[in-house]
Protein backbone atom coordinates (compact mmCIF):
# COMPACT_ATOMS: atom_id res chain seq x y z
CA UNK A 1 0.00 0.00 0.00
CA UNK A 2 1.76 3.36 -0.56
CA UNK A 3 0.51 6.17 0.44
CA UNK A 4 0.67 9.99 -0.95
CA UNK A 5 -0.62 13.60 0.95
CA UNK A 6 -2.59 14.99 -0.98
CA UNK A 7 -2.39 19.35 -0.81
CA UNK A 8 -5.33 21.46 0.09
CA UNK A 9 -7.19 19.89 3.32
CA UNK A 10 -7.43 22.60 5.77
CA UNK A 11 -9.42 21.05 8.12
CA UNK A 12 -7.68 17.29 8.02
CA UNK A 13 -4.93 15.07 6.72
CA UNK A 14 -5.55 13.69 3.19
CA UNK A 15 -4.53 11.18 1.19
CA UNK A 16 -4.37 9.25 -1.43
CA UNK A 17 -3.74 5.04 -1.51
CA UNK A 18 -2.89 2.64 -4.23
CA UNK A 19 -3.26 -0.75 -3.58
CA UNK A 20 -0.91 -3.40 -4.76
CA UNK A 21 -3.25 -4.29 -7.50
CA UNK A 22 -3.59 -0.24 -8.53
CA UNK A 23 -6.54 0.46 -6.69
CA UNK A 24 -7.11 4.07 -5.47
CA UNK A 25 -8.70 5.20 -2.66
CA UNK A 26 -8.99 8.71 -0.34
CA UNK A 27 -8.39 8.69 3.56
CA UNK A 28 -9.55 11.77 5.73
CA UNK A 29 -7.75 11.59 8.93
CA UNK A 30 -9.44 14.47 11.36
CA UNK A 31 -5.73 15.60 12.59
CA UNK A 32 -6.37 19.01 12.93
CA UNK A 33 -7.82 21.30 15.53
CA UNK A 34 -10.72 22.41 16.11
CA UNK A 35 -11.99 19.92 13.80
CA UNK A 36 -10.50 17.11 15.31
CA UNK A 37 -12.37 17.73 18.57
CA UNK A 38 -15.65 16.74 16.34
CA UNK A 39 -14.35 14.63 14.10
CA UNK A 40 -16.42 11.66 14.84
CA UNK A 41 -19.26 14.13 13.96
CA UNK A 42 -17.45 15.24 10.51
CA UNK A 43 -16.79 11.83 9.29
CA UNK A 44 -20.18 10.01 10.47
CA UNK A 45 -21.49 13.03 8.14
CA UNK A 46 -19.85 12.53 5.60
CA UNK A 47 -19.83 8.92 4.99
CA UNK A 48 -23.85 9.04 5.60
CA UNK A 49 -24.18 12.15 2.53
CA UNK A 50 -21.61 10.17 0.06
CA UNK A 51 -24.06 7.15 1.12
CA UNK A 52 -27.30 9.04 -0.32
CA UNK A 53 -25.38 10.48 -3.01
CA UNK A 54 -24.31 7.66 -4.42
CA UNK A 55 -27.83 7.45 -6.26
CA UNK A 56 -27.85 10.86 -7.34
CA UNK A 57 -26.00 12.31 -10.36
CA UNK A 58 -24.02 14.34 -8.07
CA UNK A 59 -20.77 14.06 -8.75
CA UNK A 60 -19.08 13.09 -5.30
CA UNK A 61 -16.96 10.75 -3.76
CA UNK A 62 -18.63 7.15 -2.55
CA UNK A 63 -17.76 6.54 1.33
CA UNK A 64 -15.63 2.87 1.19
CA UNK A 65 -15.77 2.61 5.01
CA UNK A 66 -15.71 4.35 8.58
CA UNK A 67 -13.66 4.67 11.76
CA UNK A 68 -14.97 7.45 13.23
CA UNK A 69 -13.58 6.67 16.64
CA UNK A 70 -10.14 6.32 15.55
CA UNK A 71 -9.69 2.70 16.99
CA UNK A 72 -8.04 1.63 13.54
CA UNK A 73 -6.45 4.82 12.30
CA UNK A 74 -5.67 7.00 15.78
CA UNK A 75 -7.55 9.68 14.36
CA UNK A 76 -11.38 9.85 13.06
CA UNK A 77 -11.39 8.68 9.64
CA UNK A 78 -13.10 8.31 6.62
CA UNK A 79 -12.00 6.48 3.31
CA UNK A 80 -13.40 7.02 0.27
CA UNK A 81 -13.23 6.48 -3.43
CA UNK A 82 -11.02 8.65 -5.37
CA UNK A 83 -12.47 10.91 -7.46
CA UNK A 84 -10.29 12.09 -10.62
CA UNK A 85 -9.67 15.83 -11.68
CA UNK A 86 -7.65 18.97 -10.06
CA UNK A 87 -9.24 21.87 -8.33
CA UNK A 88 -9.28 24.95 -11.05
CA UNK A 89 -9.37 28.30 -9.40
CA UNK A 90 -7.53 30.52 -11.70
CA UNK A 91 -10.42 30.80 -14.29
CA UNK A 92 -13.09 33.20 -13.93
CA UNK A 93 -14.89 32.75 -17.47
CA UNK A 94 -18.34 32.79 -18.09
CA UNK A 95 -18.50 28.94 -18.98
CA UNK A 96 -16.59 28.10 -15.72
CA UNK A 97 -19.08 30.54 -13.61
CA UNK A 98 -22.28 28.54 -15.45
CA UNK A 99 -20.59 25.12 -15.08
CA UNK A 100 -19.90 25.98 -10.48
CA UNK A 101 -23.61 27.14 -10.59
CA UNK A 102 -25.42 24.31 -12.39
CA UNK A 103 -23.52 22.54 -9.85
CA UNK A 104 -24.72 23.70 -7.49
CA UNK A 105 -28.36 24.22 -8.28
CA UNK A 106 -27.92 20.11 -8.53
CA UNK A 107 -26.93 19.74 -5.00
CA UNK A 108 -29.82 22.30 -3.85
CA UNK A 109 -32.58 20.20 -5.74
CA UNK A 110 -31.51 17.26 -3.68
CA UNK A 111 -34.33 16.03 -1.42
CA UNK A 112 -32.61 12.95 1.32
CA UNK A 113 -35.32 10.67 3.14
CA UNK A 114 -33.50 12.17 6.48
CA UNK A 115 -32.86 15.92 6.35
CA UNK A 116 -29.34 16.91 7.47
CA UNK A 117 -28.94 18.58 10.33
CA UNK A 118 -29.66 22.71 10.20
CA UNK A 119 -26.24 25.48 9.14
CA UNK A 120 -24.65 26.27 11.57
CA UNK A 121 -23.60 30.31 11.83
CA UNK A 122 -19.53 30.51 10.85
CA UNK A 123 -19.81 34.36 11.72
CA UNK A 124 -19.76 33.62 15.37
CA UNK A 125 -19.11 36.63 17.82
CA UNK A 126 -15.70 36.01 18.24
CA UNK A 127 -14.57 36.45 14.64
CA UNK A 128 -16.74 39.89 14.98
CA UNK A 129 -13.95 42.34 15.58
CA UNK A 130 -12.65 44.96 12.93
CA UNK A 131 -9.63 43.30 11.38
CA UNK A 132 -6.00 45.52 11.45
CA UNK A 133 -6.14 45.87 7.65
CA UNK A 134 -9.41 46.84 7.20
CA UNK A 135 -9.60 50.47 5.24
CA UNK A 136 -13.05 51.00 6.07
CA UNK A 137 -14.00 49.99 9.65
CA UNK A 138 -17.11 51.22 9.60
CA UNK A 139 -18.41 49.13 7.18
CA UNK A 140 -17.20 45.67 9.24
CA UNK A 141 -18.92 47.40 12.00
CA UNK A 142 -22.37 47.79 9.99
CA UNK A 143 -21.71 44.09 9.02
CA UNK A 144 -21.05 42.88 12.39
CA UNK A 145 -24.47 44.36 13.40
CA UNK A 146 -26.28 42.97 10.52
CA UNK A 147 -24.81 39.92 11.50
CA UNK A 148 -26.76 39.61 15.26
CA UNK A 149 -29.68 40.34 13.66
CA UNK A 150 -31.79 37.23 13.26
CA UNK A 151 -31.52 35.84 9.77
CA UNK A 152 -34.79 36.31 7.02
CA UNK A 153 -37.55 33.81 6.64
CA UNK A 154 -36.18 31.38 4.06
CA UNK A 155 -37.38 27.94 2.46
CA UNK A 156 -35.16 25.02 3.53
CA UNK A 157 -32.40 23.18 1.05
CA UNK A 158 -29.95 20.94 0.88
CA UNK A 159 -26.48 22.31 1.63
CA UNK A 160 -23.42 21.38 0.56
CA UNK A 161 -22.24 24.08 3.47
CA UNK A 162 -18.89 24.70 1.92
CA UNK A 163 -18.92 25.12 -1.97
CA UNK A 164 -16.13 26.86 -3.15
CA UNK A 165 -13.95 26.41 -6.46
CA UNK A 166 -11.12 24.55 -4.23
CA UNK A 167 -13.64 21.80 -3.50
CA UNK A 168 -14.81 21.36 -7.12
CA UNK A 169 -12.25 19.24 -9.14
CA UNK A 170 -12.41 19.43 -13.18
CA UNK A 171 -11.36 17.23 -15.82
CA UNK A 172 -11.19 17.70 -19.85
CA UNK A 173 -12.61 21.20 -19.12
CA UNK A 174 -15.62 19.59 -17.11
CA UNK A 175 -16.59 19.49 -13.13
CA UNK A 176 -15.77 15.92 -12.49
CA UNK A 177 -16.21 15.93 -8.92
CA UNK A 178 -17.32 17.96 -5.96
CA UNK A 179 -15.88 17.27 -2.59
CA UNK A 180 -15.59 17.72 1.42
CA UNK A 181 -18.96 17.04 2.47
CA UNK A 182 -18.29 17.12 6.24
CA UNK A 183 -20.23 19.91 6.52
CA UNK A 184 -23.42 19.16 4.54
CA UNK A 185 -26.57 21.03 6.45
CA UNK A 186 -30.21 22.08 5.61
CA UNK A 187 -30.89 25.87 5.51
CA UNK A 188 -30.97 28.74 3.14
CA UNK A 189 -29.71 28.35 -0.81
CA UNK A 190 -28.23 31.62 -0.89
CA UNK A 191 -25.96 30.34 2.19
CA UNK A 192 -24.33 28.03 -0.25
CA UNK A 193 -24.16 31.13 -3.29
CA UNK A 194 -23.06 33.78 -0.80
CA UNK A 195 -19.51 31.45 -0.02
CA UNK A 196 -19.11 30.71 -3.34
CA UNK A 197 -19.22 34.37 -3.66
CA UNK A 198 -16.85 35.06 -1.44
CA UNK A 199 -14.45 32.94 -2.28
CA UNK A 200 -14.59 34.37 -5.88
CA UNK A 201 -14.09 37.89 -4.85
CA UNK A 202 -11.21 37.74 -2.79
CA UNK A 203 -9.94 35.83 -5.68
CA UNK A 204 -10.98 37.64 -8.48
CA UNK A 205 -12.91 40.54 -7.59
CA UNK A 206 -16.64 41.19 -7.03
CA UNK A 207 -17.76 41.30 -10.49
CA UNK A 208 -16.59 37.49 -11.19
CA UNK A 209 -18.74 36.82 -7.45
CA UNK A 210 -21.64 38.72 -9.23
CA UNK A 211 -21.75 36.63 -12.51
CA UNK A 212 -21.31 33.24 -10.77
CA UNK A 213 -24.67 35.00 -8.55
CA UNK A 214 -26.15 36.08 -11.93
CA UNK A 215 -25.44 32.51 -13.37
CA UNK A 216 -27.47 31.03 -10.74
CA UNK A 217 -30.33 33.32 -10.22
CA UNK A 218 -31.21 32.72 -13.87
CA UNK A 219 -30.88 29.05 -13.21
CA UNK A 220 -32.98 29.03 -9.88
CA UNK A 221 -34.98 32.47 -10.32
CA UNK A 222 -33.77 33.07 -6.63
CA UNK A 223 -32.90 36.65 -5.60
CA UNK A 224 -29.76 38.00 -4.49
CA UNK A 225 -30.43 38.14 -0.30
CA UNK A 226 -27.46 40.23 0.87
CA UNK A 227 -27.86 39.29 4.67
CA UNK A 228 -26.25 35.45 3.84
CA UNK A 229 -23.45 37.27 1.81
CA UNK A 230 -22.86 39.24 4.86
CA UNK A 231 -23.20 36.83 7.11
CA UNK A 232 -20.49 34.86 4.78
CA UNK A 233 -18.05 37.64 4.60
CA UNK A 234 -17.85 37.66 8.63
CA UNK A 235 -17.19 33.70 8.91
CA UNK A 236 -14.24 34.00 6.87
CA UNK A 237 -12.62 36.53 9.14
CA UNK A 238 -9.93 34.84 11.65
CA UNK A 239 -11.02 33.47 15.24
CA UNK A 240 -8.77 34.30 18.17
CA UNK A 241 -5.38 32.48 18.38
CA UNK A 242 -6.32 31.41 14.66
CA UNK A 243 -3.92 31.74 11.76
CA UNK A 244 -6.12 33.98 9.06
CA UNK A 245 -7.43 32.23 6.02
CA UNK A 246 -7.33 35.23 3.85
CA UNK A 247 -3.92 36.46 4.78
CA UNK A 248 -2.78 37.81 1.40
CA UNK A 249 -3.07 42.03 1.28
CA UNK A 250 -4.51 41.91 -2.45
CA UNK A 251 -7.11 39.04 -1.03
CA UNK A 252 -8.02 41.03 2.22
CA UNK A 253 -8.38 44.36 -0.24
CA UNK A 254 -11.22 42.62 -2.29
CA UNK A 255 -12.87 40.80 0.35
CA UNK A 256 -13.52 44.54 1.51
CA UNK A 257 -14.19 45.95 -1.40
CA UNK A 258 -17.13 42.92 -2.06
CA UNK A 259 -18.05 43.86 1.60
CA UNK A 260 -18.71 47.34 0.41
CA UNK A 261 -20.67 45.85 -2.91
CA UNK A 262 -22.92 43.64 -0.73
CA UNK A 263 -23.99 46.21 1.58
Amino acid sequence: MAAEALSGGMTATMLALTTEGGDRAVLRLMTNEPWRTHGADMTRRERETQLMLADTDVPAPRSIALDADGLHTGEAAHLMTLTPGRVDEQRADDAYLQALAATLVGIHELRPARQPRTYQCWAVPAKRVVPDWATDPAAWRQAFAIAEQDPPAYEGTFLHRDFQPSNVLWSGGEISGVVDWVETSWGPAWLDVAHCRTHLAFTHGTAVADRFADAYAGLTGREAAPYWDVLDLVGWLPSPNRVAIVSDPAQQARLEEHLLSVL
